[in-house]
C-alpha cells in the first residue's frame, strides 16, 4: 500500500483569520493525504518542528499579515538547519505578486493566491511529491 501525502498547514504570524487554511486542509484530507494544522499564531520555532515531529513531505504556509518576507524565509533556513530541508513548501495566502519571486529564490516551491482553487493545490501537491519519489 502507497503511503499518504503528508501534509503540515501552518499560520505562522500574529494572523487571526483562518478560515483560508481550514478550507485547504479540508480538501488536501479529502483528496486522501493526511493533514496536521498547527492552529493560529506560530513562530517560525513551533512551524519547523511540528514538521519535523509529524514526519510531514509538505509545510504549507499561510499568511495574511505582509510578515512572509520575514517569516517564510526563516522557516526555510530552520527547516534546512535541522535536516528538513528536503520537504515540499508551499505558500498561500495574501501576498503581493512582487514577492513571489523573492520567496521561490529562498525555497518556497509555489505560492497559491487569492482566487487558486482547492484542486489546483491539491494536484499541484500530489504531482510534486510523485516527482520527487521517483
Amino acid at each position: 500500500m502507497e503511503r499518504k501525502i503528508r501534509v503540515l498547514v501552518a499560520k505562522p504570524g500574529l494572523d487571526g483569520h483562518d478560515r483560508g487554511a481550514k478550507v485547504v486542509a479540508s480538501a488536501l484530507r479529502d483528496a486522501g493525504m493526511e493533514v496536521v494544522y498547527t492552529g493560529l499564531h506560530q513562530t517560525p520555532e513551533m512551524v519547523v518542528e511540528a514538521a519535523i515531529q509529524e514526519d510531514v513531505d509538505v509545510v504549507g504556509l499561510s499568511i495574511l499579515s505582509g510578515a512572509h518576507a520575514v517569516l517564510f524565509p526563516k522557516i526555510v533556513d530552520l527547516l534546512k538547519e535541522r535536516g528538513a530541508g528536503d520537504k515540499l513548501v508551499i505558500a498561500g495566502g495574501i501576498i503581493p505578486e512582487d514577492d513571489v519571486e523573492e520567496l521561490k529564490k529562498v525555497g518556497i516551491a509555489n505560492v497559491f493566491g487569492p482566487g487558486t482553487t482547492t484542486t489546483e493545490i491539491t494536484e499541484y501537491v500530489k504531482k510534486e511529491i510523485a516527482s520527487r519519489s521517483k
